[in-house]
């Protein structure tokens, strides 16, 4: 395309944006590569934004199904199409915003497939080459599907659930981690029969072994069947139904619902990029192998978001990689990210959030550990939103926090504080002294510490 630019990055989604904007922001000449119509990528276009969009309009339905509790006399009735177009107009907001800032910046947009250039730090779209003295690899990646299933009208992924064309009566979700929680939330929200089947032992099976057992107490007083340690032995689509057949230990069970969603993980998106021929080092799973500094095996070209073999698939992670990835471009000095200590939501009903150690990571690690958790009906706020769950802290005996997590009301907006505590190695007597507004919910985190410095104020 006539001369060279500082960055190409491939991929417009979270990652890819980032590392263009920030990189750009450093005085760079920018190329971000695309091919879908939208910039955003799965977060923006298929992940983050439209699932919350309806999560919250699930919010809103349990609030009004349950508005006696407050004294209030209200019923309500789900519009779907309205339900979609408040999800499309949140997601065409944001997407605009992005873009507005990419041209802001700038930054040079080209519609396409990328391929990679053998022998050069160059990238073909299409047919026309684009040289640059690094690029970024930021492709991102797609859910997968169980081995032998297909897409149909009834057997979907989170993808084709954010516009199903009805709201299913009922419902089975395969997966058990944030996508599935989140799904099975949301139906049962919305009055559907939900049954919830996980291969691992335990849902949430990424959280600590106490916030697994008061999400499946939790799903369960809503009316949500579900099954840990079950193998899925068929997905049938009959054009009338899809049945389910899983075995949780206690012999063979089938399911018949409307639809089936399988949310048992993502794969990479590398498909057509060449990868192979450039020599790039992938896993067997095909993610991109990267350093700690988010570099490739090839010089000059760098890896980010979910495409890359970092630990956690997560948008707030690949905005961070991105902008490291930009600053090192641009020679400036970065540190390595420390994954164990970021945090990690799940938008259900109750909302689950944690950072750092669980407490059974923490024994394994050879932590003397010592452990408080706060139940939430013990906090005001808590009460007003009639709403329970906890919060645990984990710490060293005589040391620094480990880790927070938290299930209950509003605990995704709450982690950023436990995110501080635990990055910046606070003592609980340290965390014990700072104040925390009352009523509010993060009094649950205030008083877990205080317990933890040996001075419990609401709690036994």
């Amino acid at each position: 395309m006539g001369d060279t630019y500082d960055v190409a990055v491939i991929g417009g989604g979270t990652a890819g944006y980032s590392a263009a904007l920030r990189a750009a922001q450093l005085g760079l000449r920018v190329v971000l590569v695309e091919r879908d119509d939208r910039l955003g990528g799965t977060c923006l276009l298929r992940g983050c934004i439209p699932t919350k969009a309806l999560l919250q309009s699930a919010a809103v339905m349990d609030t009004i199904e349950r508005s006696d509790e407050w004294g209030i006399k209200a019923s309500g009735e789900p519009d779907w199409s309205a339900v979609k177009a408040f999800e499309d107009s949140v997601v065409d907001k944001l997407v605009k915003g992005v873009s507005t800032l990419v041209k802001a910046r700038k930054i040079r947009v080209v519609r396409g497939q990328a391929r990679l250039v053998p022998g050069a730090t160059a990238v073909d779209v299409d047919g026309a080459r684009i040289d640059a003295r690094d690029v970024v690899i930021a492709t991102g990646s797609t859910p997968k599907l169980l081995p032998g299933l297909a897409i149909t009208d009834r057997i979907i992924t989170s993808d084709q659930a954010l516009w199903y064309e009805r709201l299913p009566e009922s419902a089975v979700v395969i997966g058990a981690g944030a996508v599935g929680l989140e799904f099975a939330s949301f139906y049962r929200s919305f009055g559907a029969d939900v049954t919830l089947v996980e291969a691992l032992p335990r849902l949430a099976p990424l959280e600590d072994d106490e916030v697994s057992k008061e999400i499946a107490r939790a799903y369960r007083k809503r009316g949500i069947t579900t099954s840990a340690g079950a193998s899925v032995e068929q997905v049938k689509d009959t054009g009338e139904s899809v049945e389910v057949t899983y075995d949780a230990g206690n012999g063979a069970v089938t399911v018949s619902a409307d639809v089936c969603l399988v949310a048992t993980g993502r794969g990479p998106v590398t498909e057509g990029l060449g990868l192979a021929e450039v020599g790039v080092s992938t896993q067997e799973k095909g993610y991109v192998n990267v350093d700690a500094s988010l570099r490739t095996n090839v010089d000059h070209l760098w890896a980010i978001g979910d495409v890359a073999s970092t630990p956690l698939q997560l948008a707030h992670v690949a905005f961070t990689e991105g902008y490291a990835v930009a600053e090192r471009i641009a020679g400036l000095p970065v540190s390595e990210i420390d994954y164990v200590n970021i945090p990690k939501v799940t938008y259900c009903t109750p909302e689950i959030a944690s950072v750092g150690l669980t407490e059974s990571q923490a024994r394994e690690a050879g932590v003397d550990v010592a452990v408080d958790k706060v139940d939430f009906r013990g906090i005001g706020k808590a009460n007003m939103l009639a709403e329970g769950g906890f919060v645990k802290v984990v710490a060293e005996v005589d040391g620094p926090v480990r880790g927070v997590h938290m299930i209950g009301p509003h605990v995704t907006d709450l982690i950023a504080e436990g995110m501080l505590i635990v990055n910046w190695e606070a003592m609980p007597a340290e965390v014990a002294a700072m104040m925390h507004p009352h009523p509010s919910l993060s009094e649950g985190i205030g008083e877990a510490h205080l317990a933890l410095a040996g001075k419990p104020l609401h709690t036994p």
